[in-house]
């Protein structure tokens, strides 16, 4: 598989932080995709500024609206495909996430191009202790959905992803267009037997102290993709058993 890289990062109200995070982007000499997903005028004014400075390194596509994380993320990731790009290495706009592995990520994704890398969060003091117990949680609803432990963490927004699977998965399955995405589209690719590397990574919390997660409708979403990933677990599980044993 030919292997091509970009950067593909969902903006919204980030516009403290988001600076900070591209030029630690550029650095490492990628294509960067920037989806402004409706942000306010601060943030698009920002967003503008940067486009204008380094028109050749870095693209800026835009949602009149707010459509989710998981909308954003897709709009980049199509661009990218559409593009000539072999993978997209997605990263949050607020500052967590270590760009500095950048380089691990990239040489584990051209060594296994068919694979996603996703990132294994190690946190520092700053996560807060009711979102790490969330979190596992949903690690454990994952495990039961994939009938395996391969996915470590479903929710951490650093990976990179094979842009043939995951284009070829969004054409005809509609993933979460909201904080749901992260997750469901590893299950999902899970299911359809790409595989899952997990790569450690130092995550920390935030450059701007802003989050987009909306307690109750989040929650709402999650729940029900939980939900639904099961039942669809349910009639898979025999594929997905048989998989795990004839890999033994």
């Amino acid at each position: 598989m030919m292997f091509k890289a970009c950067v593909v990062i969902p903006v919204y109200n980030h516009e403290q932080a988001i600076a900070v995070v591209v030029a630690q982007v550029l650095a490492h000499d990628l294509l960067c995709i920037l989806v402004d997903d409706g942000s306010n005028a601060a943030c698009a004014a920002v967003l503008d500024a940067l486009a204008a400075s380094a028109p050749q390194r870095l693209i800026l596509l835009r949602h009149a609206s707010n459509c989710g994380k998981g909308a954003a993320v897709l709009t980049g990731m199509r661009y990218a495909y559409a593009s000539g790009y072999s993978h997209a290495l997605q990263v949050d706009a607020d500052g967590q996430h270590n760009v500095s592995d950048f380089p691990a990520f990239l040489a584990l994704a051209a060594r296994y191009p068919a694979a996603v890398i996703a990132g294994c969060p190690i946190y520092d003091e700053t996560v807060p202790a009711l979102r790490l117990y969330a979190r596992y949680l949903t690690h454990v609803w994952v495990w039961i959905n994939t009938l395996s432990f391969q996915i470590k963490d479903s929710m951490c927004g650093f990976r990179v992803y094979p842009l043939a699977c995951v284009t070829a998965l969004a054409a005809h399955q509609k993933l979460g267009s909201r904080m749901n995405f992260d997750t469901e589209v590893l299950v999902r690719l899970h299911w359809d037997a790409v595989q899952i590397i997990n790569l450690p990574t130092r995550v920390s919390y935030p450059l701007d102290g802003v989050s987009h997660f909306r307690v109750w409708l989040d929650n709402v979403l999650i729940t029900r993709m939980h939900t639904s990933l099961f039942f669809g677990m349910l009639w898979r599980s025999p594929r997905l058993l048989w998989r795990k044993w004839r890999t033994r």
